[in-house]
């Protein structure tokens, strides 16, 4: 169990124990479980109890490597949990991003937990993270999502590790004859997640009936994913959700990988490395599967890397559909983008270094409508050329998808949604980019790798760290962002100013770029980009 290890126990004490820490009382850093007993960190100066590296799944190692994950075998004893547990296999190259906060095995499959709560019967909303990373690097121990100041709001905080690249999206039709045909072990790792937090959050004080999913990027891509899953419907295993720019998993090159493509592109990579079977590919190092595989900002993951497909089992239809046609959870969402979401994305950015060959790229997309999109994104003057390059990358792969996810949830379950527009800058985060609210959502404000923050936050960055967490906390407590000392975000789809600007000033604001996003929805066929897209890559694009 990696570095984990077992303090054993008298078994003649352990009938008292379980009935010490089953039942409502006062909560310690000693807490039993569905598999066993755990011990966590004493309370911090703040009160916060933190429990780490806590396993929610079998490893998924040699023979499970590729397969459903599995709860974990129970134990007797308790489990030290006072440390993060190792991250799953990253590979990314280049933009200074750490791949991992802790070192890479494939025995990842971990959980952690902050609570604040003084007795295990509080029953706390729960605000359950999803780290981003493309689906192909990120860690659960990053310190960016240390819950420790969020749950110090009220709430309890869990985030965990699942499988990215690779190890967590190989499709293969060998695979699908060993049991139900999937490919998303990425995914399953985050239903399994949820099943943990509904077995076991009460013991932390949790309400097992009151999960707020949130993520940023691959995180909120996944919200949206989840979200369209009959598995997470019909188990009901959250009750509230928040995505942060991302929603589908959508991209300029088209819709969410087919159950084909995925399938192709396994058996390219059985070619790759000179295997023809699963056992074979298994019996090979994961250091040397990971190699095999490496990822860049400047390429798109669903083209050039393993990531989330329509796989007929977690994912049955495209989610952009599931959405268009009211097949998603009926829940609260709120949902929102950044305005400079594109400082990540120029590597992906269609060629521009003339109009010329921008209007060429551009006409693969959207063939004869190109005074159309010419009028939306103008290309007379280099400035226009640029900022119009820049613009719609950040459109295709973050905002528009974001933006129809909060319209067609409004439209199709009437459900309430809450939409956001991030403008803030300070010399702390300069740039409003992709990813840059997440240390203001968490209250951790930390070295921004993807900005490069150099300057030390200030009071005004504290005072909106603060505003931000608030509205996400009560947004999990109540399905309502707002409370009596905020500044009162409307309700979307009341038309006007009905998204909310997280900038130096917090105010309703009206958009200024929904024709943007109309016309790119208007190529979305029952809520599907065209396929055609992925003909951007016989341009190298």
């Amino acid at each position: 169990m990696n570095a984990r290890t077992l303090s054993w126990i008298s078994l003649a004490l352990w009938p008292a124990l379980h009935n010490a820490v089953s039942s409502a009382s006062p909560l310690g850093s000693t807490v039993l479980l569905a598999d066993g007993a755990i011990f966590g960190n004493d309370r911090d100066s703040s009160g916060i109890l933190s429990f780490k590296g806590i396993p929610y799944a079998t490893p998924p190692v040699g023979a499970l490597r590729w397969t459903p994950p599995q709860p974990p075998a129970p134990w007797i004893g308790t489990l030290n949990a006072t440390q993060f547990g190792f991250s799953c296999w990253s590979n990314i190259a280049g933009f200074g991003v750490v791949a991992s906060a802790t070192p890479d095995d494939e025995d990842c499959l971990t959980m952690n937990v902050w609570t604040g709560a003084t007795d295990s019967s509080e029953r706390r909303p729960v605000m359950f993270w999803i780290y981003g990373g493309g689906f192909q690097f990120g860690s659960a121990g990053d310190p960016t999502y240390n819950g420790t100041t969020m749950a110090g709001e009220g709430v309890i905080v869990v985030n965990f590790n699942y499988r990215l690249g690779v190890f967590g999206f190989l499709g293969l039709d060998e695979l699908d004859q060993e049991g139900i045909p999937s490919g998303d072990y990425g995914l399953q790792d985050m239903l399994l997640a949820l099943r943990w937090v509904k077995s076991n959050i009460a013991a932390f004080g949790g309400d097992p009936d009151s999960v707020t999913i949130f993520g940023e990027s691959a995180g909120a891509h996944a919200v949206g994913l989840l979200m369209s899953s009959p598995i997470a419907k019909k188990e009901q295993l959250f009750h509230k959700a928040i995505m942060e720019s991302g929603a589908w998993w959508d991209r300029s090159h088209g819709p969410l990988t087919t159950y084909d493509e995925a399938r192709q592109y396994g058996a390219n990579f059985k070619k790759k490395l000179n295997v023809t079977s699963v056992a074979e590919l298994r019996a090979i190092s994961a250091q040397d599967i990971n190699n095999a595989q490496p990822f860049s900002l400047n390429h798109d993951p669903g083209v050039t890397n393993f990531s989330p497909s329509v796989d007929g089992y977690v994912i049955p239809i495209v989610p952009g559909r599931a959405f268009h046609n009211g097949l998603q959870m009926k829940i609260p969402l709120l949902a929102g983008f950044n305005s400079n979401e594109q400082y990540v994305f120029q590597g992906n950015e269609l060629p521009h270094n003339t109009s010329k060959e921008f209007k060429s790229a551009a006409e693969i997309l959207f063939g004869d409508r190109m005074p159309e999109f010419l009028s939306l994104y103008p290309d007379n003057i280099s400035a226009f050329l640029n900022a119009s390059s820049g613009a719609l990358i950040g459109d295709l792969y973050i905002r528009e998808q974001t933006w129809e996810a909060a319209y067609t949830h409004r439209k199709t379950t009437n459900m309430p949604v809450f939409a956001y527009y991030y403008t803030y800058a300070s010399m702390y985060e300069p740039i409003p980019s992709h990813t840059a609210e997440m240390p203001f959502v968490f209250g951790n404000l930390v070295n921004n790798p993807v900005i490069g923050s150099v300057v030390p936050p200030d009071p005004q960055d504290v005072t909106f760290s603060k505003e931000v967490m608030g509205y996400w906390v009560n947004f999990a407590k109540n399905g309502n962002p707002n409370s009596a000392s905020s500044a009162t975000w409307p309700k979307y789809g009341t038309g006007g100013a009905d998204y909310m600007e997280l900038g130096v000033v917090l105010q309703p604001y009206q958009p200024q770029f929904l024709a943007q996003y109309h016309f790119i929805a208007s190529f979305r066929d029952d809520g599907v980009l065209p396929l055609s897209w992925r003909n951007l890559s016989s341009i190298g694009v």
